[in-house]
C-alpha cells in the first residue's frame, strides 16, 4: 500500500510539473500575452493563443480543438479581472488539466501582476448588472498601454523559472532583453505622440481607456449607452448632441467591434473614424508593431 501512494504521489508531480526534456507548453487567453510570452520564452516554450486579433476576447466559443490545447497546457495566461469569464471557465473544466485551474501553479492572470504595482483604471463603485457588462476589479483592457508590459512580463519570467526551473536562466535574460527593447520603445512613442496630449477622443466601447491614459487623451464621450450594450440611432444622436461644445478629434474601435455605431457617429458628427488594431495579429505581427500601428493611425489624422 505504501508503495502505491508512492507511485500515485509521483504521478501527481508529473502531472503537474512540465517534462524537463519539452518546450513549456503555454496557451495565452489574447495575442498580446501570447507574443510576450513568446518575447521571454524564445525557443523554451510553445506558444499559442486561444483567440485571434480579429475575435472579441470577451465572447468565444469553447470548441473542442480549444480544450485540446487547452488539456496539454502546462500554462494558461489569462488577462483577468472578468473579461474572459463567459468562457474560460468552461475551457479550464473540460480540460481536466489540473495544472490550469484557477489557483494552481500554472494559472496566471495579467491583471493580478499589474495591479500589485499599477493603478486599474474604472473600478465601479456598485456592482448591478442593469448598468451592463460591469468588471468589478475595474476596466480589464490593460493591454492597450505599452507600461503594462514590463509589469506583466517581470511577473511572467517569474513564473515560467517556477515552473521550468532548468530554463530559469533563460527565462531571465529573455526578459531582460525584452525589458531593455520596450523601454527605448516607450520613450521612442512618447516623443512621437507628444502632439496628442490633450486630444479629445470619443470610443464606441471602453477598449482604449488604458492607451487614452497613457497618451493623455481626452475621452469625452462613449458611444454605448451602458458596456456591452449596442447602442441605438436615437442615443447615438443625443451623444452628436452633447458633443458639439467639445468636438472629438476622432471616434475610436477596435478591430473586432462593430463598424455600425461608430460610423454611424462619425458621419453625423463630421469626425474621423480610427479603427485601431487593439492586439497583435492581423496586420500587426508583435507588440512593437501593436504599438507602432497604434499611434502611426492617430497621427495620421490632420
Amino acid at each position: 500500500m505504501k508503495n502505491i501512494r508512492v507511485i500515485l504521489a509521483a504521478l501527481l508531480a508529473a502531472s503537474l510539473t512540465p517534462s524537463a526534456q519539452a518546450a513549456l507548453k503555454i496557451l495565452a487567453t489574447v495575442p498580446e500575452w501570447a507574443a510576450l510570452a513568446q518575447e521571454i520564452g524564445g525557443a523554451q516554450v510553445k506558444v499559442s493563443s486561444a483567440t485571434t486579433a480579429l475575435q472579441d476576447p470577451h465572447r468565444i466559443e469553447a470548441r473542442p480543438s480549444l480544450i485540446a490545447r487547452a488539456r496539454n497546457a502546462d500554462l494558461l495566461l489569462a488577462t483577468g479581472a472578468e473579461l474572459e469569464m463567459g468562457w474560460l471557465p468552461v475551457v479550464q473544466r473540460e480540460s481536466a488539466n489540473p495544472r490550469i485551474q484557477t489557483g494552481s501553479p500554472g494559472y496566471f492572470e495579467a491583471v493580478r501582476a499589474y495591479a500589485a504595482s499599477g493603478r486599474m483604471l474604472e473600478v465601479p463603485t456598485r456592482l448591478d448588472r442593469a448598468d451592463g457588462d460591469v468588471h468589478a476589479s475595474g476596466n480589464p483592457h490593460i493591454n492597450t498601454d505599452p507600461r503594462v508590459y514590463l509589469k506583466v512580463g517581470e511577473a511572467l519570467a517569474t513564473k515560467m523559472a517556477e515552473l521550468d526551473p532548468a530554463s530559469a536562466a533563460a527565462y531571465r535574460a529573455g526578459h531582460a532583453a525584452f525589458a531593455e527593447r520596450w523601454r527605448a520603445n516607450i520613450a521612442r512613442w512618447e516623443k512621437q505622440a507628444a502632439s496628442l496630449r490633450g486630444q479629445p477622443v470619443a470610443v464606441q466601447h471602453k477598449s482604449f481607456s488604458y492607451l487614452i491614459d497613457w497618451l493623455g487623451l481626452r475621452e469625452v464621450a462613449v458611444l454605448e449607452p451602458k458596456p456591452g450594450v449596442e447602442p441605438s440611432a436615437s442615443h447615438l444622436s443625443r451623444v452628436v448632441e452633447q458633443t458639439k461644445a467639445q468636438k472629438p478629434r476622432w471616434v475610436l474601435r477596435a478591430v473586432w467591434e462593430s463598424s455600425r455605431a461608430t460610423d454611424w457617429f462619425a458621419s453625423r458628427a463630421e469626425v474621423p473614424a480610427v479603427v485601431l488594431p487593439y492586439t497583435v495579429g492581423d496586420t500587426v505581427k508583435d507588440l512593437t508593431g501593436l504599438f507602432d500601428e497604434t499611434l502611426a493611425r492617430l497621427l495620421a489624422v490632420k
